[in-house]
């Protein structure tokens, strides 16, 4: 079976994931990772895919976040 960590990200896991992160809104997201806000808003209303890496590392860093190190 593939891994779950690589697959791409429904617009609710992306909400959420922006929640965890600290991104209030598209645009602070969008800056964040170098894309359009037009590419975020796309991606939350469904009408095109997280693309994976960026999946992977919206996952990462809420992973990272949550490590106690």
């Amino acid at each position: 079976m593939d891994d779950p960590r690589l697959a791409s990200m429904a617009p609710d896991e992306l909400k959420s994931a922006m929640r965890v992160l600290g991104y209030r809104t598209q645009n602070d997201l969008a800056q964040a990772i170098g894309v359009s806000r037009s590419a975020v808003s796309l991606w939350l209303e469904g009408k095109v895919g997280v693309p994976r890496p960026v999946a992977m590392l919206l996952r990462m860093l809420i992973a990272a976040q949550r490590r106690s190190f």
